[in-house]
């Protein structure tokens, strides 16, 4: 009898062992997945780095809402303005930084400077010094800088009123009358031509010749606006005092581009040297840096908030603004806060109406002080000291004219 020995149980000596495969097709896709997962996210850095990119070298818009910008649609922009003067043949050139300013502002050119909110003396006497002639906006004080025969003359509590050119100027006669308050324009010489003058005798417009060239200084920036270039005659009265060349430098003061600037250095500074280029690069790094941070930072929790109350007394305020003004050695806002709080407090003391015109704070003033009406209005009115010292002699000279009016 023959027998047939059992067959061996398992799997053979060579054949796999079940699950074996599936291990090692895990094994092998790990390192793939985590490919892919790099993969991913370097495409995802890569594709927003160019988003980023694509929208910074885009075009910038070619219009704006800046006050008074030749490209600007706003009810208190310009554009409208810029555009007839270039169908009439003006080349209009728009900068923001004072040293272009000066630079394309030659003979034969008009320079509108639109604000000077930002400009210090040594800003104006650069822009004063160019051979183009002047359209000046608003100036204050400042209008002292770019001719000498003329000054800022304030009309207390006043409030837009329309008056009549009554002068010889044939652009203030053509345009007929103006609309504006408060800050006018005076004259020490003959050879200014004042222009709408209210009941106090300040103007509206003042027109003088300096070094060969026309300076031409505007109370308001009515007329350049598009909101109102269609009323009374603004739209002529200021193509005319614009259009007047054939080129025309039209420079809106930046904050950025004042901050750090001398006005009196030419010297060339680090970022003339730089290639334009690596501003741009710099910020495309920059971008790249954040990205980074974000996908790798550790996050945190929400902030918690706490009230941390401070009280800072009035006289430290008051000191503070005196060492900003005498550190930016702005005599003229000095000078011009401590002459109209001197005035404030006069006319208080005399009980003057807040709606007095300075003529008559001056006579009231002069009354009560015993002192002559010129002597009081240039302390009150005059022009912006040019040093400390004059500052100081002008405080103490105020001080002394308050306690006289006070005096019993």
């Amino acid at each position: 009898m023959t027998t047939t020995a059992p067959a061996p149980v398992g799997p053979p000596p060579h054949a796999p062992v079940p699950g074996a495969a599936e291990d090692v097709r895990a094994e092998r896709s790990a390192p793939a997945s985590r490919r892919r997962r790099i993969v991913r996210r370097v495409v995802g850095g890569v594709v927003l780095l160019a988003l980023v990119s694509l929208t910074a070298v885009l075009p910038e818009p070619r219009t704006s809402t800046d006050p008074l910008a030749p490209d600007s649609t706003a009810g208190n922009g310009s554009r409208a303005v810029a555009q007839i003067l270039g169908r009439q043949g003006v080349r209009v050139h728009h900068v923001s930084r004072l040293a272009d300013a000066a630079e394309l502002a030659g003979p034969g050119s008009t320079l509108l400077v639109t604000s000077h909110n930002l400009l210090y003396e040594e800003h104006v006497a650069r822009l004063a010094g160019t051979a183009a002639d002047l359209v000046v906006v608003d100036p204050g004080y400042l209008v002292f800088e770019y001719a000498p025969d003329i000054y800022s003359d304030y009309s207390w509590g006043s409030s837009p009123e329309s008056f009549a050119a009554d002068c010889t100027d044939p652009d203030a006669t053509a345009a007929g009358s103006l609309v504006w308050s408060s800050s006018g324009f005076g004259a020490t010489s003959d050879d200014v031509t004042l222009c709408f003058r209210n009941a106090d005798g300040a103007a509206g417009l003042a027109v003088a010749t300096v070094d060969g060239r026309r300076v031409t200084a505007l109370a308001t920036s009515l007329p350049l606006t598009n909101d109102a270039l269609d009323t009374d005659g603004n739209a002529a009265l200021a193509l005319r005092l614009l259009g007047r060349n054939p080129d025309l430098v039209w420079y809106t003061p930046d904050a950025a581009d004042l901050r750090d600037v001398d006005a009196g250095s030419s010297d060339v500074g680090f970022g003339d040297l730089v290639p334009r280029w690596v501003g741009f690069a710099a910020v495309q790094l920059l971008v790249l840096v954040v990205f980074v941070a974000l996908w790798r930072g550790r996050r945190l929790g929400p902030l918690v908030a706490e009230p941390l109350p401070v009280v800072v007394q009035s006289s430290e305020v008051t000191r503070g603004r005196g060492r900003l003004y005498r550190r930016s050695r702005s005599y003229g806002h000095a000078a011009a806060a401590l002459r109209a709080a001197t005035a404030s407090r006069c006319s208080q003391r005399l009980g003057l109406p807040r709606s007095a015109g300075a003529q008559a704070v001056i006579d009231e003033v002069a009354y009560a002080s015993g002192r002559p009406r010129d002597e009081v209005s240039l302390l009150l009115y005059g022009p912006p000291p040019g040093n400390d010292a004059g500052l100081t002699d002008l405080a103490r000279e105020l001080d002394r004219l308050e306690s006289e009016v006070h005096r019993p």
